[in-house]
């Protein structure tokens, strides 16, 4: 009876164990299955993260070649007295505008005024001995006609009225001297600007080789801003040159907050380049009016060049990096964000110039992107969204970073 008990019990647990392991199997899928759907269900559930997204743009865009310039006057003089002499008055005050003629100093003149009173005298004096002289010689003429005078007095007579004509000459010459050198004594403005400093006061002997001076005058309206730029720009400088009829255009900005200041127009690509520090010097000319740019102000300059052409762009602060390139957040249809790599061509004036992996009017992360990650579901922040179009849509016109080409 065991014997033959013993099978059936064997077959009886074995059965049991097999239903005990089907049953653990399926309550095990159904697990996972109840935990991937709560994990899918807890996934649609996450809370929207607040973005500001921009469109890409298709922009024309003028090609910049960006550098750091300083303000210099467009003319420059050191006004020094001509002779030595005790300074009367000064005819202007510290800080003032000048016109080119106008009285600036006055020099003691009454030595001066001595001199040319007695060469005048000295003039009067041969003038009158000239005149004397020439109705001499008429006499002595009509006398060597009649045979009444010899011919060695008619030619001394003549010898003596050049000569006394070559008196009078030098004395009129000694005259204009006196002139001249009296005329030193008004010392006028030789160009219309800005006077600085007074630095010598009336009262104080002045002399012709005094190093300062008496003031400066900067020529402020216009005024010059000289830059330089790498060599490497100076064969599309020239393309452009010869390209445009008319001045290649450079604007000024403000080096702390990149404020335009004023927009003028070059005049100069110098004639070789330094060796030294492998750039080229450029001068622009810009009309001051309102006296926003001065003399030894530092300045972001940009030079625009004829080279338009119609790209995809973005605000550069929507462009992210990782060890692979360049990419943005885009927005789907369904409001997710997703990587997406994009070849950037330039940045230049704050814009993203794109050339791969955008489209037009493609939806793009502005801000936010830190809190991102694929799959994303996102929400529109309307109120930065409305700053961030219009600056989208503004002129790209600020100065790119310090010293490059773009």
């Amino acid at each position: 009876m065991t014997t033959s008990l013993t099978p059936k019990r064997s077959t009886l647990l074995i059965s049991v164990a097999v239903l005990v392991a089907l049953g653990g199997g399926a309550w095990s899928l159904f697990h996972r299955a109840d935990a991937v759907a709560a994990s899918k269900e807890q996934a649609q559930q996450a809370p929207s993260i607040s973005v500001t997204t921009v469109q890409v743009q298709e922009r024309d865009i003028p090609l910049y070649l960006s550098g750091v310039g300083t303000v210099t006057a467009n003319a420059s003089v050191v006004v020094k007295v001509r002779i030595d002499g005790q300074l009367d008055k000064v005819g202007f005050t510290e800080g003032q505008d000048v016109k080119a003629g106008q009285l600036l100093a006055q020099i003691d003149p009454r030595a001066l005024q001595a001199q040319l009173a007695q060469v005048q005298a000295q003039q009067a004096r041969d003038q009158a001995q000239l005149t004397n002289a020439k109705i001499d010689l008429q006499r002595y003429t009509t006398l060597r006609q009649q045979d009444a005078a010899t011919q060695q007095q008619l030619d001394t007579q003549k010898a003596l009225v050049a000569q006394l004509e070559a008196a009078v000459k030098t004395d009129e010459a000694q005259i204009s001297y006196a002139k001249v050198q009296l005329g030193y004594t008004t010392i006028n403005a030789p160009i219309s600007g800005r006077v600085g400093a007074r630095l010598v006061d009336p009262g104080n002997i002045v002399h012709a080789s005094d190093a300062n001076g008496l003031v400066i005058i900067n020529q402020i309206d216009p005024i010059t801003v000289q830059f330089t730029l790498p060599e490497e720009a100076v064969p599309a400088i020239n393309r452009a040159q010869l390209a445009s009829r008319k001045p290649l255009k450079v604007t000024a900005y403000a080096r702390t907050s990149n404020e335009p200041l004023a927009t003028g127009t070059l005049i100069l690509l110098n004639n070789q380049i330094d060796t030294a520090s492998g750039t080229v010097q450029l001068k622009a000319r810009f009309t001051n009016q309102q006296h926003v740019l001065w003399p030894g102000q530092y300045v972001n300059v940009n030079l625009q060049m004829d080279d338009h052409a119609p790209a995809l762009t973005l605000p550069a602060a929507a462009i992210q990096r990782n060890q692979q390139g360049t990419y943005v957040y885009i927005v789907k249809a369904d409001e997710t964000a997703a990587i997406q790599p994009v070849k950037v061509t330039r940045i230049q004036d704050g814009v993203a110039v794109l050339s791969q992996g955008l489209e037009v009017n493609q939806r793009v992360v502005l801000d936010g992107q830190y809190k991102l990650k694929p799959g994303s579901h996102v929400i529109e922040n309307k109120a930065a969204a409305n700053g961030a179009t219009a600056s989208a849509n503004a002129p790209a016109n600020a100065p790119a970073a310090k010293g490059s080409a773009k």
